[in-house]
């Protein structure tokens, strides 16, 4: 993946990035002085917390965009588009904690039977997304351990993600894929 100093490279751009369009109300020019690999295409998601609670998270899980770029782009969406939470304010801004996850590209998990996905999914290492039909839900990583799921609750909170029935993995027109995230704060 990336190394500890791109991570965090990538968790201080999202700060500079939401508080430069705090202070002036326009998007923040790239910056020059990168890690080279950060040109990379990689899914990355900007999550905000305040007081340990969700605050705003937004990403591509697709590697579709350099790392840099899709870092700047989603921490302002996280900030200020995510349409869970009203628009991060000036005042509340120091009160925000930073988390940057980078992905690997989501792989489709092939099963015979439903049962087969909890010898597919390990909790802590993998993310996952679900999609049924146009529907489509992702969980990162860190979602299924800081709320104890089992797999099959992972599973279950996913599909509720997507705006589908919990019990949506099941069926054989729902893909399941896994992914990995490497998380910065």
């Amino acid at each position: 993946m990336i190394s500890d100093r791109a991570g965090e490279f990538l968790v201080n751009l999202s700060k500079e990035t939401i508080k430069y369009y705090l202070d002036n109300g326009k998007i923040m020019v790239k910056p020059t002085d990168y890690p080279i690999e950060l040109d990379e295409e990689l899914g990355v998601f900007v999550t905000l917390n305040k007081n340990s609670n969700l605050r705003g998270c937004i990403g591509y899980a697709e590697p579709i965009k350099p790392a840099i770029d899709a870092t700047m782009e989603v921490a302002l969406a996280a900030a200020f588009n995510d349409p869970r939470f009203p628009e991060v304010s000036d005042k509340e801004f120091e009160n925000l904690e930073f988390e940057v996850t980078v992905l690997t590209k989501p792989e489709i998990i092939e099963v015979a039977h439903p049962d087969q996905y909890f010898d597919e999914i390990e909790i802590g290492r993998d993310g996952l997304i679900i999609q049924k039909g146009y529907a489509r839900g992702l969980l990162l990583p860190q979602v299924a351990v800081e709320n104890m799921f089992s797999i099959e609750e992972f599973l279950d909170h996913t599909c509720m993600k997507a705006g589908i029935s919990a019990d949506s993995w099941m069926d054989e027109s729902c893909d399941v894929f896994k992914f990995q995230g490497q998380i910065f704060k």
